[in-house]
């Protein structure tokens, strides 16, 4: 009897501890997590509770029920835009883009409370026609407001939009648009005049005949935004640009599309982004940060912030901020990415015509194979000066955790002016295999290296290396 009580005693001991252990566990993962997101990533919990999906009605509007037909050949833009309006009039839903190849002959306007599913097996191709994408819409062109040709896919002033789906959409933009960009010159002086001088946006008249390039995916004023799982290819110009736009989720979307100007997806004057889990293989930038250029930007002072990039893999371009960031950048977090070649890396570019801020960036675990330019580049001269004198305020920035196989130029860059110094620079963890120069380093205030090595040797300051 003794024996047995010893038994029931110890077997009711272990199943405590059983009960027990869990408790442990999530107190210990609770602690970890707690750590991990001290500091500056603390905050990424709260600006996620203000990144929430739209989402839509069951209702399916199958645009081949309006009209449109699996056929190259046969224009299915009437027949989705009557899909879009019936959904969008009948309070909402799913407007579905089945398997099969169609054409639009033209832009594709969506409209609130709509989700455009282009189906897995689905391939919609546009136009190469430029005067289809008439008439114009009011745009941003780098960084300006203008009218010019709609993008290929527009929404304006939307609330609860989205584009979805395992299809494909190819803008065939090198068909036509490439070739523009010898050709701009002239409008494009004219536009950045325009934004100089503040000429009512109305009088900023373009298309035809001025040779700037729509864009692909435009989502203008909209709230609650979602692009999500498609794959997108041959871009006219920046491909997902969503402008004063808030609450926007940006995933799971590949993008293959080497056009001049390719920017992969630049979130401009927007709050409250995540971009997740993308795939970047571009002409240009693969995600560019922007709010706006010059008097054109501080005229109607929107911010970029609240951004949470995590999970992207760059196989050509990688992460920019700038360099039309007039209206301001501040709380971007980023992390978790792998590059594979590009011209730089991490890369701040700005100029003394800017003005604007860019505040408040922490950036961490990003993986580098082959970086031209450097691996970390703040450039405060970029090209296009002309003449101003607003110097950008950059501050308060931290990145960490980075490696990079090899550099051709100056592993870590950080140039700031004497009238526009670069403030509150930690650099934590930086492992560069390979590079010509370590570092080139100016006019930066409250510099910080905490292990940073290139070429195998430990940098302690931007004049010194160990």
């Amino acid at each position: 009897m003794p024996h047995t009580l010893f038994i029931l005693n110890t077997m009711k001991k272990l199943a405590f501890l059983a009960c027990l252990l869990p408790i442990l566990w999530a107190a210990c993962s609770s602690t970890a997590t707690t750590r991990k997101e001290s500091g500056e990533w603390a905050k990424v919990p709260e600006i996620l509770k203000n990144i929430v999906p739209p989402t839509f009605p069951d209702s399916i509007y199958d645009v081949t029920a309006y009209g449109a037909k699996s056929d190259t050949s046969f224009d299915s833009r009437p027949a989705i835009l009557e899909a879009i309006n019936q959904c969008n009039t009948n309070g909402g839903g799913t407007v579905l883009i089945p398997a099969g190849n169609y054409f639009s002959k033209g832009t594709i306007l969506l409209k609130s409370n709509v989700n455009l599913h282009v189906a897995d097996g689905a391939r919609l191709e546009f136009s190469t026609v430029a005067s289809d994408y008439l008439p114009m819409v009011l745009t941003k062109w780098e960084g300006t407001e203008c009218f010019n040709y709609s993008p290929f896919i527009y929404a304006y002033q939307c609330t609860n939009v989205a584009l979805t789906g395992k299809g494909t959409i190819d803008g065939n933009g090198a068909v036509t648009f490439n070739g523009w960009h010898a050709l701009q010159g002239p409008a494009l002086d004219r536009l950045r005049q325009m934004g100089i001088d503040s000429i009512p946006v109305y009088e900023r008249v373009f298309g035809e005949g001025y040779y700037l390039r729509p864009c692909m995916i435009q989502f203008y004023g909209c709230k609650n935004v979602l692009v999500e799982d498609v794959q997108i290819y041959d871009s006219p110009f920046w491909i997902i640009h969503p402008v004063f736009c808030d609450n926007v989720t940006v995933r799971n979307v590949y993008i293959d599309s080497n056009n001049y100007n390719n920017d992969g997806c630049d979130p401009e004057s927007s709050t409250n982004v995540l971009i997740e889990n993308m795939d970047f293989n571009v002409g240009d930038d693969g995600i560019a940060i922007k709010s706006g250029r010059d008097q054109d930007g501080w005229r109607i002072g929107q911010a970029t912030e609240n951004v949470i990039i995590r999970n992207c893999h760059f196989a050509r371009w990688a992460i920019t901020i700038g360099s039309e960031m007039s209206g301001g950048v501040r709380n971007i977090f980023i992390e978790d990415c792998k590059i594979d070649s590009c011209r730089n890396g991490i890369y701040f570019k700005s100029n003394l015509d800017r003005g604007g801020y860019f505040e408040n960036l922490n950036m961490r675990r990003i993986e580098a194979d082959v970086c031209l330019w450097g691996v970390i580049n703040f450039r405060t001269n970029y090209h296009g000066y002309r003449g101003g004198n607003h110097p950008t305020l950059f501050r308060n920035i931290c990145i960490e955790d980075v490696t990079c196989n090899r550099v051709d130029s100056v592993a870590l860059m950080a140039n700031g002016l004497p009238e526009a110094k670069l403030y509150n620079i930690t650099l934590r963890n930086i492992k560069v295999k390979q590079a010509p120069k370590a570092i080139q380093m100016d006019n930066v205030v409250n510099l910080t290296l905490d292990n940073v090595e290139v070429n195998g040797k430990r940098i302690t300051s931007a004049e010194q290396e160990d």
